[in-house]
């Protein structure tokens, strides 16, 4: 009996044991279900719900872009040689995605440490283009040999630094032409905000200044790049997709390089400008102004000691040759022209010249304070009489001078392919009563007949003026982009051929028996004008303008010295000389 009852209690126990057991299994497998389902149904999300973000994450970390800037076009001058081109030299790029890692502020001290730049314009850059962006970036050009060495030498050390050789902008003839050709930068922010939708990116460089600026868009040529897959170090494993860069169009300039080499050296180290132009078009065959820069210094980072140059120099990016100076006598060119054109004056008429006018109880004085007794406008012309323009000023009034002024070109810009030009400024009757509450007198036709008081005119402008008695009686566009369509660029004035017959004629006078007789020489027949501008309480300007040959002119010249002191024939009228000689030297080379 105690057996039985031994044996009962031993089968309930194992009765419940086995019941216990079941219940674990069941227990087992409903949390498994919930466990595989769970993970099933994230991995299912991941998949189908978050699959292409997740996709473009590991993109991010496994393909990248390099992308293969465009090479430049370049420049050239009329005879096809090299005024911009461009060289080879090496860069250093960076992988955005390398400042997620954790040896990231190494990386960047000792890259500035190695390139010299700061550790905050790395950060900079780096964040401009997101740390997430696939494409390298460049933070240096132009590197030096040393700086390659040093780079190698701790690559372990830089993750996601790379090392490329790309074009480099180049000036091979320095500061020659720095006005015309103007320099290259990279975007700063707002400029790549605003040509974003152009397709410019972060490190694009840009013109900023003359022809590369004003033919940004004919030199830029188009970025390509190469699309690839990298492993976890960074290297690449293959490439996944390319396309070519195309260069940017090469551009020929109206300008002679000889005669641009020409007019630096006649203009020497003084503060002014020489513009040289065929005044058959107004194509421009040399443009110099000084002081000037040399562009080379803009395409790489500049040094310390080149910033130091340029701030020591007085405004060199200011193009005088495109400013506004009062142009004193030689605007008595177009005062002859307003004066003959009106029909109060006859082609042979005889005024008689004073030690000075009187009006509203000033004197006018003529420059040399005598008079040359009676003279006609060709001997007006050769002796600059002040008061012999001062009659004739006075005579036709403000409106048929300032009519003339503005049908030459004053006042107004000439239309030149360079950024920065200035308009001028031609006086009139309604500027004055709005400025200063008070008419127009005989005295201020007299002062703006003889080119001084708010009058303003650029040498670029004069040289339009010298150019119509030069080539007839057409008023030319300067530019600078060589073209064989004359008819384009000029328009008629309607001038009478007497009209161009006397003006000549005086011009002429001017050279062989006038103001300027330092550019009467036995090797070419020069005809011009010179001037001397008030600029109180400074020194005052000096102008010369001429032409030739000056039976048939082929060259327009027209120097300026600001603030040189002296007369205009004796500072400018050489300077002139010089361009004129060696345009007769140059042009059948």
């Amino acid at each position: 009996m105690a057996m039985l009852k031994t044996r009962a209690a031993t089968y309930q126990a194992y009765d419940r044991a086995v019941g216990k057991q079941g219940r674990v299994l069941v227990l087992l497998c409903v949390m498994s279900a919930f466990l595989f389902g769970g993970i099933g149904a994230r991995l299912g999300y991941l998949q189908l719900v978050e699959g292409d973000r997740n996709r473009q994450m590991a993109d991010e970390n496994r393909i990248r872009l390099i992308p293969k800037p465009p090479e430049r076009g370049k420049i050239l001058d009329r005879k096809g040689r090299i005024l911009a081109g461009n060289t080879f030299s090496y860069s250093v790029f960076l992988w955005p995605l390398a400042a997620k890692k954790p040896e990231w502020p190494q990386t960047v001290a000792l890259l500035a440490k190695i390139l010299k730049i700061p550790p905050a314009e790395i950060q900079q850059r780096v964040e401009q283009a997101g740390v997430n962006s696939p494409s390298l970036i460049r933070i240096a050009q132009g590197i030096s040999q040393a700086q390659i060495v040093a780079l190698e030498e701790h690559r372990n050390f830089l993750s996601g630094v790379e090392v490329d050789r790309e074009a480099l902008r180049f000036y091979p003839h320095g500061e020659i032409g720095a006005h015309i050709l103007g320099y290259i930068g990279e975007l700063n922010e707002e400029e790549l905000a605003a040509r974003r939708g152009q397709g410019y990116r972060l490190g694009d460089v840009i013109g900023k200044m003359g022809v590369e600026a004003t033919y940004e868009t004919t030199l830029r040529g188009t970025w390509g790049g190469q699309q690839v897959e990298v492993d976890g170090q960074g290297r690449v494993i293959r490439i996944l997709g390319q396309k070519v860069a195309r260069p940017g169009n090469d551009i020929v300039l109206s300008v002679d390089l000889d005669l641009q080499k020409a007019a630096e050296a006649a203009l020497g180290n003084r503060n002014g400008a020489i513009v040289a132009m065929d005044p058959r078009d107004g194509a421009i065959l040399a443009l110099a102004s000084y002081p000037a820069f040399d562009p080379n210094w803009f395409a790489r980072r500049m040094t310390q000691a080149q910033w130091d140059e340029l701030q020591r120099r007085q405004f060199p990016f200011v193009n005088r040759a495109l400013q506004g100076f009062p142009p004193a006598s030689t605007f008595k060119v177009v005062t002859a022209v307003a004066g003959l054109e009106s029909g109060k004056f006859s082609p042979d008429t005889v005024l008689m010249t004073y030690p000075a006018l009187y009006t509203g109880g000033f004197a006018f004085h003529d420059w040399n304070r005598a008079g040359f007794g009676p003279q006609g406008f060709a001997g007006a012309l050769a002796w600059s009489s002040n008061t012999f323009f001062g009659q004739v000023g006075r005579r036709i009034g403000p409106e048929t001078l300032v009519e003339w002024a503005r049908r030459f070109g004053m006042g107004s810009k000439t239309g030149i392919d360079l950024p920065g030009e200035a308009a001028g400024f031609v006086p009139d009757p309604q500027w004055k009563k709005e400025t200063f509450g008070e008419g127009w007198y005989d005295g201020d036709s007299l002062i703006v007949s003889i080119g001084q008081g708010a009058l303003q005119v650029s040498p670029l402008q004069a040289a339009v003026m010298f150019a119509v008695p030069a080539n007839g009686g057409y008023k030319v566009r300067p530019h600078l982009i060589r073209s064989d369509n004359p008819d384009r660029w000029r328009q008629s004035l309607n001038l009478k051929p007497s009209t161009v017959r006397v003006v000549r004629q005086g011009l002429r006078q001017v050279v062989t028996n006038g103001t300027g007789s330092a550019l009467n020489v036995p090797d070419v027949a020069i005809a011009g004008k010179s001037g001397t501008g008030e600029d109180p309480p400074r020194p005052h300007h000096t102008w010369f303008g001429g032409y030739a040959p000056a039976d048939n002119p082929e060259i327009v010249v027209v120097a300026f010295a600001e603030n040189s002191g002296g007369g205009g024939g004796s500072i400018c009228g050489p300077m002139v000389l010089k361009v004129i000689q060696a345009y007769m030297k140059t042009r059948d080379r």
